[in-house]
Formats: C-alpha cells, structure tokens, sequence
C-alpha cells in the first residue's frame, strides 16, 4: 500500500479522501493549503502520490505541482477541481500531474484514479520556462482515471469523415477499443473556422483532435461512449479552442 499527501482547504473533503483512501490500506496525511502540502512534502522522499486540489486560497494548485515537480521531478500527482476545463486538464499534465480529477466524483472513481496513478511510470514535466502548446499526442493524457492510447491508422471515408480507434484503459483492465468519428459536417467547420491557414502534421492533426474530443467526452462524462463509439458532429468550444491553439503554434513555428 501507499503514503498518500491531500492537499485541500476544504476539511470535509479531505476527510473523505482519507477516509476511502484508508479503507482499502493506503498511509494518508493531508495538508490544508498549498504552503503547508509543500512543507509537509518536503523533497519528496516516501511520498507514493499527492492528491491536490486545484483552486485554494493563497497559492493555487497549478502553482503547487509545478513546485512540487520541480522538488522531485518523478513525483505523481492527482489534480482535483470543481471548476476546470479540459483545457486545465490539459495544463496539469503539460505540467506533470498524472491524472485529473473533476468534482463530483465517485469514491469508486477516486480509488480507480489513484490505482492507475499508482501503476503508472513517474513522467518528467515539460521545461518549467517553455511555451505551453497543445499536444499531438495522446498517449500520456489522463482523464478521470481513464489512460488513452492511440491505436495506428486513420480511416478516410468517402464522405470526407474521419475515424480514429483508441485504446481505453482504466486502472490495471483490459483496454477497451472506443471509435471516434469526425463527421464531414464537423470537418468542413474545422477547416472554415481554420479561415484557410494550412492544418499542421496531415494525418496526425485529424488523429489529435480525435483524441481531443474523447478527452472531453470522458472529462464531461466519466464514462466510455454507449457502445464504444463517439460521433463529433459539430467542433464545440473546446475543440475551437484546441485548433485555435495548434494553428497558431504552428504558425509561430514556421
């Protein structure tokens, strides 16, 4: 079992994840704001796992992990948060979390979230000073205990859609196979809302904002697609967002 650190300024919450955290024989100690968790944290040495909420008063959570990561760069850490985007889960793990959390959760969801965090291999962030860009890959992204991993190929239809197959594993399971299909609708806006700049990495793109969109069906729902299959018919906020992003760096690139 593991030594566990909760960093959260709201006491009946950090009750409860130490108390369903304890149940199933993990060590738990908890920290009601950022500058005590880092005290308490130290370098790092014996902590398994630090679960960290992300909106608190005084220094706000995404502050805490990357100082956290910056003391022990192998250090996992589960971000929690009533407020956030996907976008903001995106932010913590450029940042290094391992896996985001989104209130209201299950204590089922909880424990499955830490057993994934748990299992997996201790990632370095990305440089501290570097320019966040979205990512083309989608192979290190988790999302309420769920790991993505994108399978080869990308189907063209004749109808200009688009399919891409994952792999969607949740703790120690068997991956489960999830179709997400951009239909010629939403990829007609995509390249209308791109207002002619050229898409970057051909095949890659279409893969990425695939992904993008399975990121944000699993942070909205916290579960798979009925049936294992996710239709985009129209590019949402959030994926405008997302391309707005990708586009703009790839024009900075260049």
């Amino acid at each position: 079992m593991a030594k566990l650190l909760i960093i959260d300024d709201e006491s009946n919450i950090r009750l409860m994840l130490r108390l369903a955290l304890e149940h199933v024989g993990h060590t738990v100690e908890q920290a009601g704001d950022g500058i005590e968790g880092l005290e308490k944290f130290g370098q790092g040495a014996g902590w398994d796992l630090v679960l960290l909420d992300h909106r608190m008063p005084g220094m706000e959570g995404i502050d805490v992990l990357r100082e956290l990561r910056r003391r022990n760069p192998h250090a996992r850490v589960v971000m929690i948060t009533a407020f956030g985007t996907v976008d903001l889960a995106s932010e913590a793990i450029r940042a290094g979390a391992t896996d985001f959390l989104r209130k209201p959760f299950t204590i089922e969801v909880l424990r499955e979230a830490v057993e994934a965090a748990l299992s997996e291999r201790p990632h370095l962030p990305h440089i501290a000073n570097a320019a966040p860009q979205p990512s083309l890959s989608f192979e290190r992204l988790g999302i309420n205990g769920y790991r993505l991993a994108s399978l080869p190929g990308l189907e063209h239809h004749p109808d200009q859609s688009v399919t891409k197959v994952f792999s969607v594993q949740k703790t120690e399971g068997a991956g489960r196979a999830c179709r997400v299909t951009l239909t010629a609708a939403a990829v007609e806006q995509v390249r209308q809302h791109a207002l002619g700049s050229p898409l970057p990495g051909g095949d890659t793109f279409w893969e990425a904002l695939c992904g993008e969109a399975l990121a944000n069906y699993l942070w909205q729902n916290v579960t798979l697609p009925t049936g294992g299959q996710l239709l985009v018919e129209e590019l949402t906020s959030g994926l405008r967002r997302w391309v707005d992003a990708v586009v703009q760096t790839a024009g900075a690139v260049a």
